[in-house]
């Protein structure tokens, strides 16, 4: 039968607790050893890279003409240290928390990456002389996208597939969870999704998940165990110990008192990655080897009032989230995983470098992304940096609106990152199909 076990128990298991929801350049290699995580912080609604990373040069009058009533201040930005391919850039105020770690060699950009099918240039797109990905700038559908579905009837994620084909050594249950809505990226094809909750985790109801003898917890387990001659609910069983069990391992790797920390601060996205810091350690003490975690934040949807000081406005947004990574980082670094923990930002899509009519942005293509930690080779620029004139090389929009046709693909930075995590080369086609039409299959994103 071809049901999902934890996807069959996704609405009954909400409660509150760890469960089921069910090229041509030099390889990075996989220590045979060790344990190593990917977090992927996915910012839902398509955030504006065009006011992230900004060119302090020449490039900023075009820039500045572009964005017109968006464009942010020259004096305004935080000059970023050294040049990139004799360009200079400066971040978005807001991501004030970055800029040391970009300056400690701990962060770098990602330029006007994508979603493509193939390597495409703007002329190509226009021309109609290319394979472009379906139903673009629809939220879900490039959302899903990004993270890996294909647009047929296999809807798993570039994460999910490259955990089932790690070797076997690697492997282990637990190995891909997700701490909100969204799951695609670390869905498998066989392999379900389990979900780690920040509220009430060791409770299931009444039965505490750290106190095995509790008469409660025992029921509970008895529960799971049981097997049924109606397939329904033997099913039903099966997904409830698969979930319950997810639970157990997440509870296991708990400190006994969840430190409290303020530099995350009181966002949702802080609260997830000062919980997800905390697990880590306990995961990797228990013995799991290989783990891809997907954590979202949604509002970046920002067609008005996308500048001001307003709760939600790109600007103040990016206060938090930069306030949050930088606190992750810090407390990975503390827990003795620095160099074991590589987080990627992401988003479905970037917007138009044009400004729209009620002082926002458009649906776009091409976007800036942000790789930290230990591993990376930061204070840096990856890719190639686009033109920011209307109409100009890039842009691959027939009004001129200024939607960027991505210089380098989605597939080849996940393709970097799962063989950072140690997925072997010969696999690799099968995660990313498109990679057959890349020369280039993967990004310097990390040292050595």
């Amino acid at each position: 039968m071809s049901v999902n076990r934890r996807e069959f128990l996704n609405a009954g298991l909400a409660a509150g607790c760890a469960g089921a929801l069910t090229g041509a350049t030099a390889p990075v290699r996989a220590a045979a050893a060790g344990y190593r995580a990917l977090v992927v912080v996915f910012l839902d609604g398509g955030n504006d890279g065009h006011n992230c990373l900004v060119p302090i040069d020449g490039g900023y009058a075009d820039y500045q003409t572009s964005r017109a009533n968006l464009a942010l201040a020259k004096s305004t930005l935080l000059e970023l240290p050294g040049t990139v391919a004799d360009r200079r850039f400066g971040m978005h105020p807001a991501l004030s928390p970055l800029v040391p770690l970009y300056a400690a060699g701990r962060l770098a950009w990602i330029a006007n990456v994508g979603p493509l099918i193939e390597p495409s240039t703007a002329r190509q797109v226009l021309d109609g002389a290319v394979d472009v990905p379906p139903f673009m700038f629809s939220h879900p559908d490039q959302s899903a996208f990004q993270q890996g579905w294909t647009a047929d009837v296999d809807q798993s994620g570039w994460g999910g597939r490259a955990l089932e084909l790690l070797p076997n050594e690697l492997r282990h249950p637990l190995a891909a969870a997700t701490m909100g809505t969204q799951r695609t990226l670390v869905q498998g094809r066989r392999s379900a999704v389990s979900y780690i909750a920040t509220d009430r985790m060791q409770y299931w109801g009444q039965a505490d998940l750290r106190d095995p003898s509790s008469a409660y917890t025992q029921r509970l387990r008895r529960m799971a165990s049981w097997r049924h001659a109606n397939r329904y609910a033997n099913e039903y069983s099966i997904t409830l110990e698969a979930a319950l069990n997810d639970s157990l391992r997440t509870v296991e790797a708990l400190p006994d008192l969840l430190p409290t920390d303020a530099s995350f601060g009181s966002d949702g996205l802080g609260v997830r990655l000062r919980l997800l810091s905390a697990l880590l350690p306990g995961f990797k003490a228990n013995g799991l080897r290989r783990q891809v975690f997907l954590v979202g934040r949604s509002g970046f949807d920002t067609h008005a009032n996308q500048r001001g000081s307003e709760p939600g406005t790109q600007d103040a947004q990016l206060s938090v989230v930069a306030q949050a990574l930088s606190a992750f980082d810090a407390a990975t670094v503390r827990a003795g995983l620095d160099g074991e923990v590589t987080t990627l930002v992401m988003s479905d899509f970037g917007r138009t470098l044009r400004p729209g009519s009620g002082g926002g942005s458009e649906h776009g293509w091409g976007n800036h992304w942000v790789v930290m930690g230990g591993a990376i080779q930061g204070r840096t620029v990856h890719g190639r940096f686009p033109s920011l004139v209307l109409g100009g090389v890039d842009d691959g929009d027939n009004g001129r609106n200024g939607r960027h046709v991505p210089t380098t693909g989605t597939d080849q930075v996940g393709a970097t990152l799962v063989r950072w995590l140690g997925l072997p080369e010969d696999r690799m086609l099968e995660v990313f199909p498109n990679l057959t039409r890349f020369v280039a299959r993967s990004v310097p994103i990390f040292r050595g």
